[in-house]
């Protein structure tokens, strides 16, 4: 069985669809400011969507007085798109969805918090009652009218990929006749503060793979692809995911190893997978967070498998931050269009390569390239690192 991608969607800090967040990055127009929707005493960037969550429940029709937590109504934009993007029928045929969180309704249960920190018979228990990873995948189905399998997976940064791996493991064996895969983030206190208290923050605007970058910007959104049997697509796939694989070098709770073993491992198994040539891989839509450990381990990892003929990458978190659980959902749409269309993204604030690798990423926007296939990594806490790999569709 070939599966396909028939379905993109995409929400984050530069665009409330698709084609937005494309304009944004052909243009070159990141996302980064100071926070706007939710409090917090540090003085840093995020790349934070540019909607109420009363705006937000405008576009989608949802009641204003009606709790939904800001991660359900990312994910219900993105995923909304998706599938009316893939045309399929979710009547008359067996449809999943399959989502990936790291906080869950979190932000809700900050609200709650502050008021029952101080009188415990203050705080409305509503407010919690979405606190759990899956009450936004739950939340999405319903509105979705999905009542096939669904579940949700939180693996930290590698969330998202982890759920398009498990989709196309279910077309496979035939549990499914299409699903909704990806992953849906909010910014809140919980995972600013986690990141400050790691050192792992940068108070300027990140530079991913520069020899000066010294942390990450973080951000939020929600991306989803809809993967089917190439054979039953209504419409023309974007491609094909013809490769994955998930590797847990275990180095450190927080850290990757400096050799990159779980990136080398990840990516080596997915193209062996696709079945493709390593000097076939095209482009490469890295992890790159811009941290000093994250940029290295990959960036060691890169050479192992490519040795002086890196092919040609770049990391999207300058524009859109690392969104967490929904990261390698947005990137994904990113990588499908990268082969469908031949975009390649720009790497912004690059100035200079980091001594022990000397690579250098793109920095400029790019379309009409002859892109075959595309690697798209995930690496997240604990050594959970994901690579997927896209190939163009021919009939």
């Amino acid at each position: 069985m070939r599966i396909a991608v028939t379905g993109l969607g995409a929400v984050s800090g530069i665009g409330l669809n698709v084609e937005e967040n494309i304009d944004a990055l052909r243009r070159k127009r990141h996302g980064m400011e100071k926070p706007r929707f939710f409090q917090t005493n540090l003085d840093v960037p995020v790349s934070e969507v540019k909607k109420s969550n009363a705006n937000l429940k405008h576009l989608l029709g949802i009641e204003f007085d009606k709790t939904v937590s800001r991660t359900a109504l990312l994910g219900m934009l993105a995923a909304r798109e998706a599938l009316s993007d893939s045309q399929i029928d979710t009547k008359a045929m067996r449809v999943g969805l399959i989502s990936s969180t790291s906080v869950g309704g979190m932000d809700l249960s900050e609200v709650f918090y502050n008021d029952f920190r101080t009188d415990h018979s203050r705080g409305r228990l509503r407010m919690v009652s979405q606190h759990d990873c899956g009450a936004s995948t739950e939340f999405v189905a319903n509105q979705l009218g999905i009542t096939g399998f669904t579940t949700t997976i939180s693996t930290a940064c590698s969330s998202a990929g982890n759920a398009i791996m498990l989709g196309a493991r279910m077309l496979k064996h035939n549990m499914l006749d299409a699903v909704i895969v990806g992953g849906t983030d909010s910014l809140c206190k919980f995972t600013l503060n986690g990141f400050n208290s790691l050192m792992i923050l940068d108070k300027e605007h990140c530079r991913p793979f520069d020899a000066s970058r010294a942390g990450l910007n973080l951000g939020e959104g929600g991306g989803y692809i809809v993967l089917q049997n190439a054979e039953t697509a209504r419409r023309k796939p974007y491609c094909l995911l013809t490769g994955y694989a998930n590797a847990n070098d275990a180095y450190h709770q927080t850290g990757c190893s400096p050799e990159g073993n779980g990136a080398f491992k990840s990516m080596s198994e997915a193209i062996a997978m696709s079945g493709v040539k390593s000097e076939e891989i095209d482009y490469i839509n890295v992890h790159g967070t811009g941290t000093p450990n994250n940029d290295l381990s990959e960036g060691m990892a890169l050479k192992r498998i490519f040795g002086d003929k890196v092919p040609p990458f770049s990391s999207v978190k300058a524009f859109i931050g690392h969104t967490l659980g929904a990261s390698e959902g947005i990137e994904a749409v990113y990588s499908a269009l990268s082969v469908s269309r031949g975009f390649i993204y720009p790497n912004l604030n690059f100035k200079s390569p980091a001594p022990e690798t000397q690579l250098v990423p793109e920095t400029e926007f790019s379309e009409g390239n002859n892109i075959r296939n595309v690697l798209s990594n995930a690496f997240g806490f604990g050594g959970n690192d994901t690579t997927l790999l896209f190939s163009k569709f021919e009939e």
